[in-house]
């Protein structure tokens, strides 16, 4: 029998704790260590006599270790060498002396120290016959061991089997073959060597235990896939793992969860759309987590279980109620709110009405935007905005193909979920300014989405499922229709909203914007008031447009600067008025339109309509001595130049009913102008204007200055109808010009000028154009003037009163067609 010893020595070190690493006697081990008290450790032990205990704690996380999260057996080690790093970290030599067991800390000073007993057992002759037995039955095991694995070194391997001794060889065989810590642990707690050899030789049998049913389970994997799908083979590797534990493979917790999520709404698909999410579900769970393959089908469920699929809002069918919203929140646009009225009125009597699609065409400023949130809010719908001014790209419309990297649902599905519901009010902003490239048309692909009898079934290229879109209400907005393709147009209900009178300007600042800026500044009704005239001065003379915009922005200019002078003056309130409005804001911006004050001969004043609303524009002619040359000048466009050379023709066929020389075009050179030449015109409705100025020049009569005009004229010399007469006539009553001689044909649309405009101004609906120079011209006293009254006040229907009757009674507010939106006559 061997004989063992045993030696026992008390010592006090300094303790170097480590995470996850355990140092065995007789082996020297390299570490890092980034522990302030780890380094004073080390330090200390370096001046004295190289010693240290290092030890393990008994879990990864804490930073600082008590000594209850420290165990309580380690190893004496000498320090051979320490190596400072760039990341201030010390690399860290140690060579394993002897097993120590901690008898007491002591965690007062700035490193950890303890009393530790040092046990040593030696064994006679390596154990004898019984050291023999067991190293023998432990290599025996071992080599079974390796041939689980294979890549263990030669040099291991051969060093392995040279030791001698039952201590060493447990040692070496534990530090250098991976175990979990708790088990390295347990062998580095065991004093006794045989002891200690038994135990490595039960852990080392467990081992292979595992190992041979993983073998087990790897053979029956590598039957089922190909070798080179790495991915796939740890997936199937993981099934067959599930299998062993007797857990359902079909299910991990993601899979699992759109599981779930399809079940919860099934009863909300078609079976074309459930059948599809469940195989890409499917799909999903064949792929490794890591592949980019599942990232797409991940990002594709994730988008398709975001859609409200079937989930619809109840709509409030109250049309008193609906009227008040939309009352209150905007003066004016009759006709949209009476059209959505009457979409409410037979929401009611027909519930399965499907959504509409309306179009607001109408120039800046004038609430088309605002308007959509009035409805939606009233009808208690969601509501959604989609800018597309300036969308070119199809895909944007109709989402990308998911198989690109970085593809997702186009605006219109994106809209959809957002709202959260199948049956908003989707807003499409500037409908008119989309553009198109070699990437698509996006107008095109819109045509599905507004068509209300294939949208039911909508497709988008990312989702490529149907989309019932029918219960959804589409409203668009746009300056003009002229830049929609005409098979968009055709598709949508065009609800045309024209400029606001300054009536209706003034109705707005008063109730809405005054005191919307006044609270936005910090004022309130008593603090700041402005006067009725105040209002008007900055209609008329500060700002010059359609909408209101500007008037809210100077509106909001005039309250900081109340607010200033407020504060210091020290005033508790302040009233607006046109004084202080000269003081606030300072000169007026814009200046009353300039038209001829005086009857003169080939100046005439023309109407003209333009984004910000209607204009007076004079134009002017010259006949001089020459060879028949024609100018046109003033930035006109082309239709506007072939109106000059018609009137002209015009004139030549009536050349000798009123004495004008029959080959002036051939002796005269005539020179049209329209002021202003900055700014570009065009535009069929200059048409009388021009030939009236040609008609006076080359008469020698004066045209009348108390006459407007506007109408299209042919080569017959009829006059054709014209649009934007509503802001015409407003422009002729700010200019204070009481008569305006209008085409025939127009009559009906004086049913929607503003009832003060109607009422202030003299009309003359003329069917040629010789009734024109009739009542424009101021011919000799010998001949008869028609139909004029400089002084008339109301409305003037010349000829058979009966047939224009339709314009007497009271005036609905509403809106007339335009037919360009830049400055032009039309």
């Amino acid at each position: 029998m061997a004989k063992i010893i045993e030696k026992i020595e008390k010592l006090s070190l300094p303790v170097v704790v480590t995470k996850g690493l355990i140092v065995f006697p007789e082996i020297n081990v390299g570490f890092e260590m980034n522990r302030p008290k780890s380094r004073r450790a080390v330090e200390h032990a370096e001046k004295n006599d190289r010693l240290i205990l290092v030890v393990s704690q008994k879990y990864i996380e804490p930073d600082d270790p008590s000594q209850k999260d420290i165990f309580n057996v380690g190893t004496i080690a000498k320090v051979k060498q320490t190596l400072k790093l760039a990341d201030n970290n010390v690399r860290l030599i140690v060579e394993g002396l002897a097993r120590g067991e901690i008898s007491a800390f002591d965690f007062s000073k700035d490193f950890i120290t303890c009393d530790v007993l040092k046990k040593v057992i030696f064994l006679e002759r390596n154990g004898g016959i019984k050291g023999e037995a067991a190293i023998s039955e432990t290599m025996r095991v071992f080599e079974k061991y390796c041939r689980f694995i294979p890549k263990l070194s030669d040099d291991l391997l051969m060093n392995i089997f040279s030791i001698k001794n039952p201590g060493l060889l447990c040692d070496y065989i534990a530090s250098n073959i991976y175990f979990p810590t708790d088990k390295k642990q347990k062998l580095l707690e065991e004093f006794d060597p045989f002891r200690r050899l038994e135990k490595l030789c039960v852990i080392l049998e467990k081992e292979i235990e595992t190992l041979e049913i993983q073998e087990q389970i790897h053979r029956r994997v590598r039957g089922q896939i190909d070798k080179n799908q790495r991915d796939y083979f740890l997936r199937e590797q993981l099934k067959a793992l599930k299998r062993e534990l007797g857990e359902d493979e079909n299910y991990d917790s993601e899979t699992e969860e759109y599981f779930n999520k399809l079940k919860s709404i099934k009863n909300n698909l078609t079976k074309e759309v459930y059948d599809k999410l469940h195989k890409e579900i499917l799909k999903f769970q064949k792929q490794s987590i890591h592949s980019a393959e599942s990232t797409v089908i991940r990002n594709y469920l994730d988008v398709c279980f975001e859609l409200p699929w079937n989930k619809k809002t109840v709509d409030f069918i109250n049309i008193a109620a609906a009227e008040k919203i939309l009352d209150d929140d905007h003066y004016g646009l009759e006709k949209v709110k009476e059209r959505i009225l009457e979409f409410i009125a037979v929401k009611q009597l027909k519930p399965e009405l499907k959504g509409q699609i309306l179009c607001f065409v109408g120039p800046p400023g004038v609430g088309k935007t605002s308007v959509a949130s009035s409805i939606a809010k009233s009808l208690k719908r969601k509501y959604t905005r989609m800018s597309l001014g300036g969308v070119r790209d199809e895909s944007d419309i109709r989402g990308h193909r998911k198989t690109y990297i970085g593809s997702m649902p186009g605006r219109i599905i994106n809209a959809v979920k957002e709202a959260g519901s199948l049956n908003p009010l989707i807003l499409l902003d500037e409908i008119d300014k989309l553009t198109r490239d070699s990437h698509g048309d996006p107008a095109s692909a819109l045509l599905e989405a507004l068509d209300s009898e294939q949208n039911k079934a909508f497709r988008d290229h990312y989702i490529e499922l149907p989309i019932d879109l029918s219960d959804c209400l589409f409203i668009a907005t746009a300056n003009t229709t002229d830049t929609i393709p005409r098979a968009l147009l055709d598709r949508m209900e065009v609800i045309n909203i024209t400029s606001y009178t300054r009536n209706e300007k003034h109705a707005i600042a008063k109730n809405h914007l005054v005191y919307k800026q006044a609270k936005k500044h910090g004022l309130n009704k008593k603090t700041f008031k402005i006067t009725d005239d105040a209002l008007y001065e900055m209609i008329d003379y500060y700002t010059r447009e359609a909408g209101v915009r500007n008037l809210e922005r100077e509106l909001a200019s005039l309250c900081r600067k109340c607010v200033k002078k407020i504060l210091e003056e020290n005033k508790k309130s302040i009233t607006v008025n046109n004084n202080i409005l000269l003081e606030l804001l300072g000169q007026r911006k814009f200046k009353d339109d300039l038209y001829a004050k005086e009857d003169e001969v080939g100046v005439v004043n023309g109407l003209a309509w333009t984004s910000m609303g209607g204009d007076i524009l004079q134009v002017e002619a010259v006949i001089s001595d020459g060879t028949g040359k024609i100018e046109l000048t003033g930035s006109l466009g082309d239709v506007m130049k072939e109106s000059a050379k018609t009137a002209i023709s015009f004139i030549r066929t009536i050349a000798k009913k009123y004495n004008i020389e029959p080959d002036f075009y051939k002796t005269k050179d005539i020179h049209i102008h329209f002021p202003e030449g900055a700014v570009p015109k065009d535009g069929p409705s200059a048409g009388i204007t021009v030939a009236t100025a040609i008609f006076s020049q080359l008469t020698g009569y004066p045209a009348r200055s108390c006459v407007a005009m506007t109408g299209e004229i042919t080569l017959r010399g009829k006059v054709l109808p014209i649009g934007g007469l509503k802001e015409k006539t407003v422009a002729a009553y700010k200019s204070k010009i009481k008569n305006v001689i209008l085409p025939d044909a127009n009559i009906p649309d004086l049913d929607e000028i503003d009832k003060t405009v109607r009422e202030s101004l003299n009309f003359i609906p003329v069917k040629n154009a010789e009734s024109v120079f009739e009542n424009a011209i101021i011919f000799p006293e010998t001949e008869k003037t028609l139909n004029f009254d400089a002084n008339a006040d109301g409305v003037c229907l010349p000829d058979k009163p009966e047939l224009y009757s339709s314009i007497m009674p009271p005036v609905v507010p509403g809106n007339i067609a335009k037919d360009n939106i830049m400055p032009h006559f039309n």
